[in-house]
Order: C-alpha cells, then sequence, then structure tokens
C-alpha cells in the first residue's frame, strides 16, 4: 500500500506540474498577443547589443577628441643631435654658426657691442625649449613685427639680436655672420613644420601677476636666487674671457631696446629657465618680481634714441612693461651708461 501509494503521489505531482507548466507556458504565450490584439507592440531590448553600439559610440568620441588634441597641440619636436652636422660645406657653415652662437664677441668681431653670447639668452647653444630655441624660430619668419612695423626675414631678426642684445652693430644684409647663423638655424629647423608654432618654441607665457610685483620684493628674490651667479650688481660672471652668466644691467648688458628689458618677457624667460639648471624653480610671483628689479637699473641706450627720453619712450616703449622712461627709486631710467 505504501509503495503504490508513493508511486501515484509521485505521478499525481508531475502530472500537477506538467499541467502548470503547460498552463504557464500558454499564458506567457498569450501576453504578446493580447498586447498585438490591444495594438501595443513590445519587444525587450537586446542588451548585449545595445551596450556594444554604446561602447562603440564612446570610442568614437574618445577618438575624435584625441586627433582634436593632437590637431591643437602638436607633437614636440626632435632636434637633431649636435654631433649629426654633416661633414660637408654646408656642415662648415653650420659649424661657423654654432661658434658664433656659443662664443659671440670672438666670432663675430666688430658686430658685437656687449660680452655676452647668443647661449646666454637661447641655451643649450639654442636647442633648449622655452628659451626661445632656434628650431622654434627659424620657421616663423619672414612675418611681420610691431617692433620694426615691417615683415622680417630671419636674416632681419638676427640684425635685431646684434643691435640690442648685442648692443652691437647689425651685420650687412647677406655678410657672412648673417648666412652662418642663418644656416645653423636652419640645420636644427629643417624637419619642422613651416609656419607653425611648435610647443616649447618662444617663451613660456605667463599669466599676470597676481599682486603688482615692485622693487623690494623682487630685490629679495634675487638676492636669494640670482645673486650667486650673476653678482650683487648684476654683473655676470666670465671664465677665461667667456661669459659664463651674463650681465644684467649695466654697461656690459643687453641695451633699452632689447625684447629682454620688457618685464613681460624677462619673467617668462626667467620662469622657465632661472636659476640656472633648475628650470620652473620660481613661482610665477617671484619671476615677475626680479624681472621688474633687474630692468629698474640703468644699462645702455636704447638705439631707436631720438634725443628725447620722454618721446622715445611715447614712440618705443608706451607699454606697462617697459620701465624706460619711467622713475625708480628717485632715478629716471633711460639715460642710458
Amino acid at each position: 500500500m505504501t509503495t503504490d501509494s508513493s508511486v501515484h503521489t509521485t505521478a499525481d505531482r508531475q502530472h500537477a506540474s506538467g499541467t502548470l507548466g503547460a498552463a504557464l507556458a500558454v499564458a506567457f504565450c498569450a501576453i504578446p498577443l493580447v498586447a498585438a490584439i490591444g495594438g501595443i507592440a513590445y519587444s525587450l531590448p537586446d542588451t548585449p547589443k545595445a551596450q556594444r553600439a554604446a561602447a562603440e559610440k564612446a570610442a568614437q568620441a574618445a577618438k575624435q577628441a584625441q586627433t582634436a588634441q593632437a590637431v591643437l597641440q602638436p607633437a614636440a619636436y626632435s632636434v637633431p643631435d649636435a654631433r649629426a652636422i654633416p661633414d660637408s660645406k654646408m656642415g662648415e657653415w653650420i659649424q661657423r654658426g654654432e661658434a658664433i652662437f656659443l662664443r659671440t664677441p670672438e666670432n663675430a668681431k666688430g658686430f658685437s657691442g656687449n660680452s655676452l653670447n647668443c647661449v646666454n639668452c637661447h641655451l643649450d647653444a639654442g636647442r633648449l625649449k622655452n628659451a626661445a630655441p632656434m628650431w622654434g624660430a627659424y620657421p616663423l619668419y619672414p612675418a611681420y613685427r610691431k617692433k620694426t612695423d615691417h615683415v622680417d626675414t630671419f636674416a632681419e631678426r638676427v640684425r635685431g639680436c646684434f643691435m640690442y642684445s648685442m648692443n652691437g652693430k647689425a651685420p650687412d644684409d647677406g655678410h657672412d655672420i648673417l648666412v652662418a647663423v642663418e644656416a645653423y638655424a636652419y640645420w636644427m629647423a629643417q624637419k619642422a613644420p613651416l609656419g607653425e608654432k611648435l610647443p616649447g618654441a618662444g617663451f613660456q607665457k605667463l599669466s599676470q601677476a597676481e599682486v603688482a610685483p615692485t622693487f623690494e620684493a623682487g630685490q629679495k628674490v634675487y638676492a636669494a636666487k640670482c645673486a650667486l651667479c650673476h653678482g650683487d650688481s648684476g654683473q655676470g660672471q666670465k671664465k677665461d674671457g667667456v661669459t659664463v652668466f651674463p650681465a644684467l644691467w649695466g654697461k656690459d648688458s643687453y641695451n633699452w631696446g632689447a625684447g629682454m628689458h620688457e618685464i613681460d618677457k624677462a619673467a617668462s624667460f626667467i620662469k622657465s629657465n632661472m636659476p640656472y639648471g633648475l628650470h620652473n624653480d620660481l613661482s610665477d610671483q617671484e619671476a615677475w618680481e626680479v624681472a621688474t628689479f633687474i630692468n629698474s637699473f640703468e644699462r645702455p641706450q636704447d638705439p631707436r634714441f631720438n634725443g628725447d627720453i620722454a618721446r622715445t619712450r611715447e614712440v618705443f616703449h608706451n607699454s606697462p612693461n617697459s620701465l624706460y622712461g619711467v622713475e625708480v627709486n628717485g632715478r629716471l631710467l633711460g639715460k642710458g651708461v
């Protein structure tokens, strides 16, 4: 009896289960039919397919953003190795240009009016980024310059360096000095895109100082960070007659026409490159302050001086970044030394 009862019970459960399963199947099959009859067409989304589509769309958007970023920020330029100067007639001119760059008064006699070398500002022989490298400058010329109100060639730009930064005499157009320097710059920039400002070209642009820089604040920064190399009086240092650390003011420095006398340009250079070997060691504010300090002293006269400091300022120095014609600590700047 027990066995038969168990058998019947099991059979009954299977029958009931089958009946319930069939009923559920019919019920679920009826849902879309009822929905269709009611005019409501609904189907569950294909979740994996939707996820794939979303992922592909996101990947495409990321790729487009990456491409746009690459266009906005060109890749860093690879500067040729100094040892790669060709062993040829062209190579001889390139080497001559390099020699002028490294020891300007010695190799450009008669055109340099102080003891500064090109490399004192265009660091690493004109190769270092954010220090006005030659590979960044050469492809940008010819170009209109507000300073000259003229479309300058690269050679004309170099002539200006001799007049202002070197406080000397500009070589005539086509002079061997200009040809050599241009050959050197061309060699460094020969694979750079024409007319495109590359990352690291020129100087790093700074935002405006948060607090108006003062002579006193700059004096403290100079004493702590600059005087060791450039001297307490800004006289610079020489070794074996060659300038290692340039004079920052006084008769042996750049004149009032040089770009470095403009506080914003000097601050940008200082921020990226000073103290020497410790790039970006100063805060932006400190860079503004020390640039103000070093340009608050007298230096050689602007070659464009028209006989009157006030009129010369109005024509050539009408900017808050120039202290030419401004009184600082009771002294009117612009008289020259």
